[in-house]
């Protein structure tokens, strides 16, 4: 009998058999992991099977390879920090539906875990959390093998005036160094690298930017899949706040 024992954010749940559900957990030490919970869908636990949950797990299985099954207990709830909220209760599901698109099963990644973690704890916070998100995307295509260059222009290798990306390796470049090319570039707002005051038009723009690697290179790679319409229906959710 193999098995373990960790914690982990709840990415999904649906319903197995008669009484069974098969959830899918992000962990530190055991990346995205899928299991089956006996019960799950009882008036005792189904509760505590809510995507964003913060849930102390165990999990067994005869091999390795099997599907394995969990024992959960409740760490804390998410629940109420998106009660009422579109905005974050958007900001939730896109951030566990990207988890799970993205992530390898059962390979670790803990400092996306932890960055994932303290985003998840955000939630309700309406002022901080577009910020923060940007932030994990960018740290999400980072930690997946797509990080952006930020640092110095990819044509004349200065590090000042940086305002656009290339579309094709993510790498910053200036005005001076775009040249004719500054119509194919993508747009790289200051607040991608930390600078000036973050508002919401110029999140939005970044988003978009990042938007672009997430779809382009990284799903692209992923066999060219779409990226999770739980993305795109934050972004909505997004720029209807934009629009008050």
């Amino acid at each position: 009998m193999i098995e373990w024992r960790d914690q982990g954010i709840l990415l999904s749940a649906r319903k197995h058999a008669e009484t069974s559900a098969i959830i899918e957990v992000f962990t530190p030490e055991h990346g995205r992991h899928v299991g089956v919970v006996r019960g799950g869908t009882s008036r005792k636990i189904a509760p505590i099977l809510q995507p964003g949950a913060q849930l102390d797990l165990a999990w067994r299985a005869r091999l390795e390879d099997h599907i394995g099954a969990f024992s959960v207990e409740p760490v804390r709830s998410r629940a109420a920090l998106v009660m009422g909220d579109r905005l974050a209760l958007a900001g939730l599901n896109a951030v566990t539906a990207l988890l799970s698109f993205c992530l390898p099963e059962r390979e670790a990644h803990a400092p996306l875990y932890l960055r994932s973690e303290r985003l998840l704890d955000l939630l309700g916070q309406t002022e901080v959390w577009p910020l923060a998100y940007l932030q994990w995307e960018m740290a999400l295509l980072e930690e997946m093998g797509y990080g952006l260059d930020l640092a110095r222009c990819a044509v004349t290798g200065t590090s000042e005036g940086l305002v656009y990306l290339s579309p094709r390796t993510g790498r910053a470049v200036s005005e001076a160094g775009a040249g004719d090319w500054a119509d194919r570039l993508l747009p790289l707002p200051p607040v991608m690298r930390g600078e000036g005051e973050a508002g919401d038009l110029e999140i939005a723009e970044a988003l978009r930017t990042t938007g672009y690697f997430l779809s382009h290179h990284l799903a692209a790679d992923l066999g060219d899949k779409p990226l999770p319409e739980a993305r795109a229906r934050f972004l909505a959710a997004f720029s209807r706040r934009l629009g008050k």
